[in-house]
């Protein structure tokens, strides 16, 4: 590794570089100098993304953009430039490295234990939007083309239906007929940005209580981490996705479907973090659209996850046979349990309506 990290401007003497965090798809390290000064080195995983450079540029501009108006230095990542004073490290076989200063005195919680934690994952996102809500979201690049393309989830499910490659559509044919029954409304938020009712907004995509860090301290939350996804997007997309694994009470993958609700104590808690931190950057519109964005979410993961089981599970990781068939039952347990909560749901939002 030494001759990956001597690339970049450390401070001090390199007397460590261990592999550190859970990650399952880029590889990284923990790096520590003898001054003492910690960092974060990552490789990045060129086969998931492959534009590494139109992600780094996103992850540089926003990151940049929110040092200019942040006071806390750990309020954001920050990336530490290459010996020739560059962002990130391109080898000459085309891998890409990257190095963070290291956030001191920082905890990131593995799950949400109380609502409380899941309201704090809510500021943090929240405050992502309201800091981020000027940034011109249509200059970041779509480094996953069609990401949050809801009809195009719907489209590619459609293929995997007809091409049955793993020759498992008989076994079930309810499930698939449960998910066409709502693609109909799969568009809903797209055709509101097409015209022009909602704005694009930078989004972060991966709207997880692990990718938030919180002060060791006070548990309050500094800033979000793994940037990866930054791309433009709608702001129902981030609440929507938190509010799926967040807000449910069971494992995404539990076969038990008798476990799996969405609790209304959880998801008002994230919905009362989320809005008070976005102040009043979201429009009335974008706010009417959130409970929407959580269903739409849980309905275009679910539609991935049986579209993988189709396809003989070549996407997602799996560790039993019918782990993404569970996944997808547990999507859709989630979306009719969200539309039999329905009114409830737009009551919680509708008190952050102005």
């Amino acid at each position: 590794m030494k001759e990956i990290y001597s690339q970049f401007r450390l401070d001090g003497r390199v007397i460590s570089c261990t592999p550190t965090g859970g990650g399952h798809i880029n590889r990284t390290y923990l790096v520590v100098t003898a001054r003492p000064h910690l960092y974060i080195l990552q490789w990045l995983n060129g086969q998931v993304f492959k534009d590494l450079s139109g992600l780094m540029d996103n992850i540089v501009a926003v990151t940049d953009y929110l040092h200019a108006r942040v006071a806390d230095p750990r309020g954001t990542l920050t990336l530490v430039p290459t010996c020739e004073g560059a962002p990130y490290l391109m080898t000459e076989e085309g891998d890409c490295w990257r190095v963070y200063e290291y956030i001191l005195g920082s905890v990131c919680l593995d799950a949400a234990e109380t609502a409380e934690d899941l309201r704090q994952s809510g500021v943090a996102f929240g405050m992502f939007q309201n800091q981020l809500a000027d940034f011109p979201a249509d200059t970041l690049k779509e480094t996953i083309p069609h990401f949050h393309d809801t009809p195009d989830r719907f489209r590619i499910f459609r293929e995997a239906i007809a091409a049955d490659r793993a020759g498992r559509l008989g076994s079930v044919q309810a499930e698939v007929n449960a998910f066409l029954a709502h693609e109909e409304e799969a568009g809903a938020l797209h055709a509101l940005l097409q015209a022009g009712e909602i704005p694009l907004r930078v989004t972060h995509n991966d709207t997880k209580l692990t990718n938030v860090m919180l002060d060791e301290n006070t548990r309050q939350p500094l800033c979000v981490i793994d940037l990866d996804t930054v791309m433009p997007g709608l702001a129902a997309h981030d609440y929507g996705d938190a509010i799926r694994f967040g807000a449910s009470t069971a494992a995404e993958d539990e076969p038990d479907l008798s476990k799996v609700e969405m609790s209304m104590e959880m998801y008002e808690a994230f919905t009362e973090g989320f809005l008070s931190a976005c102040g009043d950057r979201l429009t009335r519109k974008e706010i009417e659209t959130l409970p929407l964005g959580a269903k739409l979410m849980t309905l275009e993961c679910g539609v991935r996850f049986l579209t993988d089981y189709l396809n003989g599970d070549v996407y997602f990781a799996t560790s039993r046979p019918e782990q993404n068939l569970d996944r997808a039952r547990t999507q859709l347990k989630l979306v009719a349990d969200m539309e039999r909560k329905w009114d409830a749901m737009q009551a919680v939002v509708a008190r952050y309506l102005h």
